[in-house]
């Protein structure tokens, strides 16, 4: 069994009993010796109290941290250094718009900001954009989106306000959206207490209830996700009615309608479709939609 010697914790200096082997390498490498891993960190976290090289405040630091010269701050650091080191002193230039001076950096600088530069320079004038956005629509015999022209997209929005006002600028139509309705739903309330999305609907609601026509909104067909505008029911028999207001207007809503009408011809339901051109203008409304509905004027209808 090794002998074993005394030592004392560098620490909290408790007596503790260490091989001559660990012993002789602390020794050689400078290591100090401790009781436990607390004590370790413990002295490895112990603030020492330092005095500034430079304006002699007191201060702690870590030993960790501790290196030839200490300074309080970077400030004091600085100063020491720039008094060894004259040549590396800051160049200044003065403002030839406020007299203010600044640090001179790469570049030939006469202002001290932007401000007093007089703002940042537009990448693009209001006649750069128009420009562009017409060549492009010339190329693609369109007007470009939005996505199209993400290269000016930001400075479209900042010097019009938006895209839509870019396009109108350069003496174009903007394109409407595919992904969203065109129009906002505003519910109107018909006759009967029904509300309709648009005024549209309530004037063929309304016709539907002069006319003694009893019928049931947004109905969903059978088994799907899609819902009809009405329904009616006569003999038992289900007859969707819609109004497709937004016709050749939306590829995503025109996609729409010819799912809707296949749904219909594959499980053999009935569908009267219903347009912009049948309810206006006003005066043809009666006799358009009578000829639509001349099945059912005169005829007992259901509500379901």
């Amino acid at each position: 069994m090794a002998k074993l010697k005394k030592v004392f914790c560098a620490n909290c200096k408790k007596p503790i009993y260490r091989s001559t082997g660990r012993i002789n390498e602390n020794i050689k490498f400078e290591w100090n010796s401790y009781c436990s891993k607390k004590c370790l960190s413990q002295s490895r976290t112990k603030k020492i109290l330092l005095v500034c090289e430079n304006c002699s405040r007191c201060f702690q630091r870590i030993p960790s941290k501790i290196s030839p010269h200490n300074y309080c701050s970077k400030s004091c650091a600085t100063i020491v250094n720039n008094t060894k080191n004259p040549n590396k002193k800051a160049k200044f230039k003065t403002c030839i718009k406020c007299g203010k001076q600044f640090k001179k950096s790469t570049g030939n600088l006469k202002y001290c900001s932007i401000k007093c530069r007089g703002g940042r320079k537009p990448k693009y004038t209001s006649q750069n954009l128009t420009d562009i956005i017409g060549q492009k629509a010339k190329e693609l015999q369109r007007v470009p989106t939005r996505r199209e022209m993400e290269r000016i997209g930001n400075s479209c929005k900042r010097v019009f306000g938006s895209w839509n006002n870019a396009v109108i600028a350069t003496g174009l139509k903007p394109n409407r959206s595919h992904n969203q309705r065109m129009y906002k739903c505003a519910k109107i309330k018909a006759i009967d207490g029904h509300l309709c999305d648009s005024v549209s609907e309530a004037i063929i609601d309304n016709w539907l209830i002069k006319n003694k026509i009893a019928h049931k909104i947004n109905v969903s067909y059978p088994k799907t996700r899609y819902t009809a505008d009405w329904v009616i029911s006569i003999n038992g028999q289900k007859v969707f009615i819609e109004y497709f207001g937004l016709a050749n207007d939306s590829p995503r809503y025109d996609r729409t309608i010819r799912k809707k009408k296949a749904f219909c011809r594959k499980h053999k339901l009935a569908l009267i479709e219903i347009y912009p051109q049948d309810i206006y203008p006003k005066k043809n409304l009666n006799n358009r939609l009578k000829n639509k509905f001349k099945n059912f004027i005169g005829t007992t209808t259901k509500i379901l």
